[in-house]
């Protein structure tokens, strides 16, 4: 078995960096306070928590938001010293989320609930995908004409063919090596597309930039400074898009990458009853209900209002991300480190600005 993440500490040697955010929901009364972490925005989520404490007086979360290698790293260090921390675990880092599973870091939770999860979105009674995101590309509908709309993969080698294409130095992706969000998308393409290296030798070519975050990433496909951004989680960019009339989004017709965050209830949780409970209310009906109007559901299968533009991603061509050790090859440090060395080949500006 590969020994990943927590047997190779050394590769992630800078100190864990603060929380990004903090917010505390429930009353000051209650009796248990759970400690959730998550790489999930809080205006996400915060819905989903407060519909899950609306029947629930005597629990309140305290909600830290987190980048996905931070909270990894956070969590492998209380899970290697024994300290208490985090009660429930939610990242869309799901490979790192596997990574502390397989290391002994969760504790299981059994229920009628987890039970009927399809085998890709539970492993070992200790990991549970509670999403359903499609990795999308966002484009600005003023700047971008309808017939240059990338609807798949291939579109977009062909905008980004000409020398004088107007998309040079203006489509955006996550970087790999500050997202690890990014990065498990980009794996994932490398295994599933026969267009991934045609793919990274354009983005070299046309000066494609590389940066941090999904929020950064779509505020400037909104403002002009990107035309297209590839691999964004749709979650977010559906949200945006809502009340931005400047963004579409696209299912990438050729296939689309569906996540699922992963949550996980770690080893020393003090207070595992109440995240066993938000656990079976995410898998709920109430909570899928709950999941869907936070666009954390997305569904691929019919127009639901959502604004995303679904072309031919039928079911056939959706590619769940499964939370099986597979992932734990994501994080293998030879090849992770032939892969981000092929990414900077890519990516030699990263992180900076369009022209």
């Amino acid at each position: 078995m590969i020994r990943a993440g927590l047997m190779a500490l050394a590769l992630f040697a800078a100190p864990v960096q603060a929380q990004e955010l903090t917010r505390d929901f429930g009353p000051d009364t209650a009796t248990e306070v759970l400690r959730l972490r998550s790489t999930t925005d809080i205006a996400v989520l915060g819905p989903v928590v407060e519909a899950f404490l609306d029947s629930r007086p005597n629990i309140a979360i305290r909600y830290e938001q987190w980048g996905s290698n931070a909270l990894y790293r956070l969590q492998a260090e209380d899970c290697a010293s024994g300290r208490a921390g985090a009660d429930l675990v939610i990242s869309s880092a799901v490979h790192q989320m596997v990574d502390l599973v397989n290391e002994g870091c969760a504790r299981p939770h059994r229920s009628a609930l987890t039970a009927a999860l399809p085998d890709a979105l539970i492993w070992r009674d200790e990991l549970w995908g509670v999403t359903r995101e499609p990795a999308v590309m966002v484009y600005n509908r003023d700047l971008v004409q309808p017939a240059q709309v990338p609807r798949s993969r291939f579109d977009l080698l062909d905008l980004l063919r000409p020398t004088e294409s107007p998309f040079r130095g203006r489509v955006a992706t996550y970087d790999i090596e500050r997202s690890g969000l990014g990065f498990l998308f980009a794996f994932a393409d490398s295994t599933e597309a026969t267009t991934f290296g045609g793919l990274m030798e354009s983005f070299g070519r046309s000066g494609a930039i590389a940066t941090c975050c999904s929020a950064e990433i779509i505020d400037g496909v909104a403002e002009g400074q990107y035309l297209v951004a590839y691999n964004v989680l749709g979650s977010y960019a559906l949200v945006r898009a809502r009340r931005d009339p400047r963004l579409g989004v696209i299912a990438p017709q050729d296939y689309t990458l569906v996540l699922s965050r992963a949550a996980m209830i770690p080893r020393e949780a003090g207070q595992p009853r109440a995240a066993s409970q938000f656990v079976d209310f995410l898998l709920s009906s109430e909570g899928r209900r709950a999941l869907e109007a936070a666009l954390l559901i997305v569904r691929l299968e019919s127009e639901d209002g959502t604004a995303l533009e679904l072309g031919e991603a039928t079911e056939t061509l959706q590619r769940p991300i499964a939370l099986t050790p597979a992932l734990l090859i994501a994080l293998d440090a030879h090849k992770r480190a032939l892969f981000q060395a092929r990414w900077r080949d890519a990516f030699p500006r990263i992180g900076a600005a369009a022209p």
